[in-house]
């Protein structure tokens, strides 16, 4: 059974975007993983296909409709019971246990928001589970809907050459990766760690899990379970 994608969005357009093109577009088109888009303006009533209102309460710009957008959300999960997605700056940080749990499921139905935000009684109705892929503000839920989906597909059997590539990454382990290092051996003076070239597989893995361990503790403190002294 391949992972089922389902986005509901005012810019269908903007689907599948970068994941049309090299590991994950190849996957697309060996059918690994499927992409539908459904038109939330094709559910208004009037003839101007309005979606959006004023916020109850005043203030700035503009809400989606909870009617409209659950006409949508009904039509995408009807039999369906895939987990239904909000991409929002409130909601939780996306991370990469979330990402593997998407990944190892049917698949997910994705609400991409604009404006203001969506009415509250949508989320709560529809049981949306809202999703923040960071502490920033996009002009809506698109660009974050494709990062999820760039993190859930790379991921997906078969989808990289090598599976082993998925395992050796930042937060798969509780730790930011390690440097890199290829050819050629010595650019502008500055030469490949000694230790990488050696040919000793287990103190290549003691370095790469202390420089790990280094970079963590400097730009993630946070990831790290215990204080690392440096």
């Amino acid at each position: 059974m391949s992972f089922r994608a389902t986005v509901l969005t005012l810019y269908p357009d903007m689907f599948p975007g970068h994941l049309g093109h090299s590991l994950s577009g190849k996957a697309l088109e060996r059918g690994q993983w499927s992409l539908d888009t459904v038109q939330i303006r094709d559910f208004a009533e009037d003839k101007h296909r309005t979606v959006d209102d004023t916020p109850a309460g005043g203030g700035a710009g503009m809400v989606l409709r909870a009617d409209i957008l659950a006409k949508a959300i009904d039509h995408a999960c009807a039999g369906d019971d895939r987990p239904r997605l909000l991409m929002s700056p409130r909601g939780r940080p996306l991370t990469q246990k979330r990402v593997r749990e998407l990944a190892a499921g049917p698949g997910a139905i994705i609400v991409c928001g604009r404006f203001e935000g969506v009415d509250q009684r949508v989320i709560d109705s529809r049981h949306l589970e809202e999703v923040s892929i960071g502490d920033y503000i996009l002009s809506g839920g698109e660009p974050a809907a494709l990062t999820l989906l760039d993190a859930v597909v790379r991921i997906l059997p078969g989808v990289m050459g090598n599976d082993l590539s998925g395992v050796h990454e930042s937060f798969e382990g509780g730790l930011l990766e390690h440097p890199h290092y290829t050819r050629p051996q010595v650019f502008e003076g500055m030469e490949i760690p000694a230790v990488l070239t050696s040919g000793h597989h287990g103190e290549i893995e003691k370095w790469r899990e202390a420089e790990a361990r280094k970079l963590t503790a400097e730009r993630r403190p946070d990831l790290l379970p215990h204080p690392v002294t440096k």
